[in-house]
Formats: structure tokens, C-alpha cells, sequence
């Protein structure tokens, strides 16, 4: 049987390669657009896929549901094992999909595909990731077994963005990587898919599922969900502002840095790197710092500074200054939001029973996220075509309103919750 410290580690490692996955999309997207459309003004082809990045957010509350649905079945390992399939499977589909000049409107369509597939996938992520960390995590230790899930989703996105780096730097041409090198990265990720898959296979699963399978008939049901129906409230209140900075400030500020900034492709993932390297690191020193002081407490000092400097904050990153100036910018923004991202999963998953657990984390987190994660980027895009880009960062600002209200209404300490049989 494994210990805790494993079943970390290869639960965080599978963590890692979906999420290499999901952000590969978004950040070659700047260089695979013109492959999939007709040529049209560089921020139209952004807008369409983005677009497309935001269909895959769609399929995510279905994901969350399935697979929600089945981890609280069929076990925690099971699910897990299932959704690194499907994100390898997507994944390989973008790598060998022709280009537009080849098959016309089915480029696009394929990518579609591919992207829904992905999108089931990562549905079922997140809550399968929170419910599994929260079940092998010991007492006085939950907030910092959870910063491993934003550990290790982050150091998927650095992965992606080093790949990027490497390609840019040191072994192909801007109009290589537009031509074909963008193709690599997916490639990469398919055998790397490929890799978690056997990782997770040897996943031991949690006790606490073990425990519960007498109850299995009542498990990841819409029936037994129903009977929680404030947790799952909370839930969606929680996601809703952090979501919206999460993706603003890892995934569409790398197009910010471009489009508004002024950056270059290549200086602006020199800036996405390091300050997304600092806000990985920082994530543990988070966790802990929430099992001290109370993951309640950090929900709502992070709703507060988040309201309090998201505006200024990307008012001066439209001008910044140069690249250490926006890497501190970036940097603040990130560490205010660790505060959340450390604790938020656990947080979550303890607002549920066993027999309910993944599901009720998985299926409004999903359905939040596709809402206003999926389409801030979108969002934002549209604001700026129309030259109010600033409204963007109201927009936000009144997410994390949200947020901070659904913090106050949490429990001073987060408890596993007895089954309302």
C-alpha cells in the first residue's frame, strides 16, 4: 500500500501532465491560430481561439458530473485513471489534426473536438484531485496537502511555458513554430499523458472510499446531492471570483503582455515563467500558513486584497515599464490569490460526505468555472476590440465581491460533514 507522501506525489504528477495539456492550448495558441482560420487581424484570430477555449469549458461540468459521478461509485483511482485517458486522447487529436489550407472548415471543427475532449477531462480534475488529497491528508496538515493541487497544476503551465521557451530560443523560427513546431508540444503531452496514465494506475485508493462502499447505492447521485444544497452553493461562490483572476493572471496575461503591454511573444513568456515559478512556490508556505491561522481566515483576507488591488493593478500592467516591473505586478497578484488556491480545495471537499464527496465538489465547481473561467478571457478580449478594456477589471473585481461574501458564510473550521441518511 502506498503512503501518503506517494500517493501525493503520483496523484500531483498526473495533476501535472493534464494540466500541461490544457494550458499547451492557450499558450501556442498565439502560434497555431492562423493554422485553424483564415487569415483575419492577429486579436480576431485570439478571439476565435479563445472562443474555442472556452468550448472546452463547456464539456467541463459534464466532466464533473460523469466523473464526479464515478469516482464516488467506482473509487477516486478510477477516475483519475479515466480523465488522463481522455486529456491523451485530446491531446494527440490537436498533434496530427490538418490545417485549414488542408481540409477547410474542419480544422477548426476537429480542434473543437479535440478541446470538448479535454474538457470532459479536466471536469472531472479538479474534484477527483481535492476529494482524493483531502481523504489521504492527516489532521493540522489538509491546507498544505491541498497547495499540492495548485502545485502541481501550475508546474503543469510552467512545463508548457518552458517547452514554449525552449522552442522560441533555441531551436526554431518564429515562422517554424507557425508552420509546424506548435505541433510538438501537443506531441509532448500525449506521451507525457501517456506516462501519468501508468503513474496512476498503481494510485492506492483512500480509505475513507473504502470505508463507505456499504453506502455505495446512495453515491454520486443527483438525490443524495440534493440534500446539500448550501454546501454546493458555496461552492459556486467560492470559484466564482478566483476562477476569473486564476485564468486572468495565468492563462490571458500572457496575451495581455502582447496585446496591450506591448511585450514581446518571447519576453512575455519570460514574464509568465517566473512569476508563475514564484507562485508555485509559494503555495506550500500558503497551505501551511492556512492549517495555522484557519482556511477561513485566508479566504477572506484573500477576498479583500483581491478587490482592493485588482483595478490598479492592471491599470499599471497596460504601461508597466519594463519586464521586472511586470514580473513584481504579476508576482503580488499571484501571491494574493495563493492565499486562495492553496486552501479553496480542501475547503470544498470537506463541505461533503463521503458518498457525495467528488460530485459535490466536481459538478458546481465545473459549471462555475465554465461560466467564468472559461470566458473571462473572452471577456476581456471583447472589452478591448470595443477600447474598454478597463471594464475587464471591474468585471473581476465584482467576482471577488462574490467571493468574499461566500468566504464569510464558511464555518470558522472546516469539518467532514455525517451522511443525512
Amino acid at each position: 500500500m502506498n503512503t501518503p507522501i506517494k500517493s501525493i506525489v503520483g496523484g500531483s504528477i498526473g495533476n501535472l501532465i493534464e494540466w500541461y495539456d490544457w494550458y499547451t492550448y492557450s499558450v501556442f495558441s498565439m502560434y497555431f491560430a492562423g493554422a485553424f482560420f483564415p487569415e483575419e487581424d492577429a486579436t480576431a484570430q485570439l478571439l476565435n481561439t479563445a472562443g474555442i477555449f472556452a468550448i472546452g469549458f463547456l464539456m467541463r461540468p459534464l466532466g464533473g458530473w460523469l466523473l464526479g459521478a464515478y469516482a464516488d461509485r467506482q473509487g477516486r483511482k478510477a477516475a483519475l485513471t479515466l480523465s488522463v485517458l481522455l486529456m491523451c486522447l485530446g491531446s494527440l487529436l490537436i498533434a496530427l489534426a490538418p490545417g485549414y489550407h488542408q481540409i477547410g472548415i474542419l480544422a477548426p471543427s476537429l480542434l473543437v473536438v479535440a478541446r470538448l475532449i479535454q474538457g470532459l477531462s479536466v471536469g472531472g480534475e479538479y474534484g477527483t484531485v481535492a476529494t482524493y488529497l483531502s481523504e489521504i491528508a492527516p489532521d493540522g496538515r489538509k491546507g498544505l496537502y491541498s497547495s499540492f493541487q495548485y502545485v502541481s497544476t501550475t508546474l503543469g503551465q510552467l512545463l508548457a511555458l518552458g517547452v514554449l521557451l525552449a522552442l522560441q530560443r533555441f531551436f526554431l523560427t518564429a515562422e517554424q513554430l507557425e508552420a509546424w513546431g506548435w505541433r510538438i508540444p501537443f506531441l509532448i503531452g500525449t506521451a507525457l499523458a501517456l506516462l501519468a496514465l501508468l503513474l496512476r494506475q498503481n494510485l492506492s485508493e483512500t480509505t475513507d472510499f473504502i470505508k463507505n462502499r456499504p453506502n455505495a447505492g446512495r453515491a454520486g447521485t443527483f438525490r443524495e446531492l440534493g440534500k446539500y444544497r448550501k454546501e454546493t452553493a458555496l461552492v459556486v461562490g467560492l470559484t466564482i471570483g478566483l476562477t476569473v483572476s486564476y485564468y486572468t493572471f495565468t492563462t490571458y496575461i500572457q496575451k495581455f503582455l502582447v496585446n496591450t503591454a506591448g511585450f514581446s511573444k518571447s519576453d512575455s513568456t519570460v514574464i509568465t515563467l517566473v512569476s508563475l515559478t514564484l507562485f508555485m512556490l509559494v503555495q506550500p508556505l500558503a497551505g501551511w500558513l492556512g492549517d495555522r491561522f484557519g482556511t477561513k481566515r485566508m479566504m477572506i483576507i484573500y477576498g479583500v486584497l483581491g478587490i482592493l488591488t485588482t483595478y490598479p493593478l492592471l491599470m499599471w500592467l497596460q504601461n508597466p515599464g519594463g519586464i521586472s516591473q511586470a514580473i513584481g505586478l504579476i508576482t503580488v497578484a499571484l501571491v494574493i490569490l495563493s492565499l486562495a488556491t492553496s486552501v479553496s480545495a480542501i475547503i470544498k471537499a470537506e463541505l461533503f460526505p463521503v458518498a457525495v464527496r467528488t460530485l459535490g465538489v466536481s459538478l458546481p465547481y465545473a459549471l462555475t468555472v465554465a461560466v467564468f473561467g472559461g470566458s473571462a478571457e473572452y471577456v476581456a478580449l471583447l472589452f478591448k476590440q470595443v477600447g474598454y478594456a478597463n471594464w475587464f477589471y471591474g468585471y473581476i473585481t465584482f467576482c471577488l465581491l462574490l467571493t468574499l461574501y461566500a468566504s464569510m458564510q464558511l464555518k470558522p473550521a472546516a469539518r467532514l460533514l455525517p451522511d443525512k441518511g
